[in-house]
């Protein structure tokens, strides 16, 4: 982050500006820098330079101020989210091998830190949190060039490190500004836990890019959110669907975000309906992306685009990024078609990080890297997710697609959030069961009403949900993302307790 935070200092230097709001108050620039300056000096010692940096990453002023830190001593910066389990922290241990460990004291105690980097000081900084900085010699160049190591979940469960350049962070965070009109010294959110990696690039990096205030909540709460992003004229924020439709539901109609330029939401199913219904309670413009860790942010709509695109696609890639739809043998697809989903461009990540260096990706011969969706590509160079590959029920031998089944549900008037999951049959394998958040002040959706309404949007009957749930929320990861995995379990507790099934909740086989 050397060339955003030398950006940062200049700035900072000309003239103080608030450049962080969030539960501890209001932050200047020169205060953060300070702060940075001090957290540097603890975690170089013996002046020691750079060195990869594990930060227990929250929605606060400290992760600003780590970032600034790193950027002064040309280190790298990594990850982690408060609610790491001590397992998946020594997996990122062992992959990133990190220099210096800053968190909580609380948090490494749980984590077993000290197992971690044994040969390290402990000092303190940020106001109290612990920073573990080992001695000796400091190699950031295993990186490749990569500056922030970003963790996901992979297929299973244990964490892989995304490794980024600047340059990426930097491109991906140019092309949002310039999408949303944002200027320089505009106010701009986080919703999303920081330690995201898409979270952290369009908020932290954006908005030290923009040089004005990031506003933070320590925890997320859609009506507290609404408040301060009023409060503190936010232009432009980032946040999942999830979170889009709560903040719609608790706006209640009252238009309070129209000073808000855009939200742009991405990460998880998304239905034009229900966007569209929250669009308007807030007195906003939602615009629909796709993005991932491995490739930040690379399409977007504009916000002057009709609603069929902003709220019905995905919108178009990024200026130098190209992303198509190929079939099971590598044929790419034209416009219509759904294929597998590939992307290259200036966001592609490095690689993983494995064994304290970067593990490249396995891309394809003429550089793209397959992100595991289904796609279809438009001839007015619009994109739409179709959703993942492997987001299916297999029913009697037939596959049949959650994505698709979500989207007709999500399309009646009273579903709030809908997920579909498999839950097991003796004899079919899976069946279908639609987990749903009606609207406020709306009744339970029993199954007659939800296949009455399936009857009318074209949905094949042989691909209707056999049992239908409605529950107070769905489960969410830490980052508020819709949490498949947790969403299953839901299903078939909920599918358990039904002893004798009533009409109302299954279909029959027909």
């Amino acid at each position: 982050m050397r060339q955003t935070v030398r950006e940062f200092y200049d700035r900072a230097e000309q003239a103080d500006f608030t450049a962080v709001i969030d539960d501890h108050g209001h932050h200047s620039a020169r205060g953060l820098l300070r702060s940075a300056t001090e957290l540097a000096d603890e975690m170089t010692p013996d002046g020691t330079p750079g060195g990869t940096v594990l930060l227990q990453a929250d929605n606060s002023w400290r992760t600003v101020a780590a970032t600034l830190a790193v950027g002064l001593t040309g280190g790298v910066l990594a990850l982690v989210n408060r609610h790491t389990t001590r397992a998946e922290f020594a997996a990122a241990v062992a992959d990133i091998r990190p220099d210096v460990l800053v968190a909580d004291p609380a948090a490494l105690d749980e984590w077993d830190g000290g197992r971690a980097r044994p040969d390290a000081r402990t000092a303190e900084a940020l106001d109290g949190w612990s920073v573990r900085a080992a001695r000796g010699p400091r190699d950031v160049s295993r990186w490749s060039g990569g500056t922030l190591i970003g963790l996901t979940s992979g297929s299973t469960g244990r964490p892989k490190g995304v490794v980024q350049s600047e340059s990426a962070l930097r491109y991906a965070c140019s092309c949002t500004i310039d999408v949303n009109g944002l200027r320089d010294g505009d106010a701009v959110a986080a919703v999303v836990p920081l330690s995201s990696t898409a979270a952290y690039c369009f908020g932290t990096c954006l908005s030290l890019m923009l040089g004005g205030p990031l506003v933070l909540a320590g925890r997320w709460d859609q009506r507290a959110a609404l408040e301060r992003m009023a409060a503190h004229d936010v232009r432009w924020t980032m946040c999942v669907p999830t979170m889009a439709l709560q903040m719609g539901s608790a706006a209640a109609g009252s238009k309070v975000l129209d000073g808000v330029r855009s939200i742009t939401v991405g990460g998880g199913p998304m239905d034009r309906g229900a966007l569209a219904r929250a669009e308007r309670s807030l007195g906003t413009t939602i615009l629909r992306v796709f993005g991932m860790s491995e490739c930040l942010g690379h399409t977007s709509p504009r916000p002057d685009d009709p609603e069929d695109i902003r709220l019905g696609r995905d919108g178009r890639p990024f200026p130098g990024t190209d992303l198509r739809a190929v079939a099971a043998d590598g044929t790419v697809l034209g416009p219509g078609a759904t294929g597998r989903a590939q992307v290259r461009g200036p966001s592609l990540f490095l690689g993983y990080a494995r064994d304290g260096k970067v593990e490249p990706p396995d891309l394809t011969p003429d550089g793209f890297f397959p992100t595991g969706d289904l796609l279809v590509t438009g001839a007015d160079g619009t994109v739409t997710v179709m959703g993942r590959e492997k987001d299916v029920i297999i029913r009697g031998g037939r596959n049949l697609d959650i994505t698709e089944i979500e989207r007709a549900v999500a399309a009646h008037p009273s579903v709030a959030r809908a997920c579909v999951a498999p839950v097991p049959d003796p004899l079919l394998g899976e069946r279908a069961a639609v987990l749903v958040v009606v609207e406020e002040g709306s009744a339970e959706l029993g199954l007659d009403e939800l296949t009455a309404h399936l009857a009318g949007t074209g949905l094949s009957k042989t691909k209707w949900p056999e049992f239908a749930f409605t529950v107070s929320e769905l489960p969410q990861t830490t980052v508020g993302k819709l949490d498949r995995s947790g969403a299953r379990r839901l299903a078939r507790d909920l599918h358990e307790g039904l002893s004798a099934p009533p009409e109302r909740h299954r279909q029959g086989d027909a």
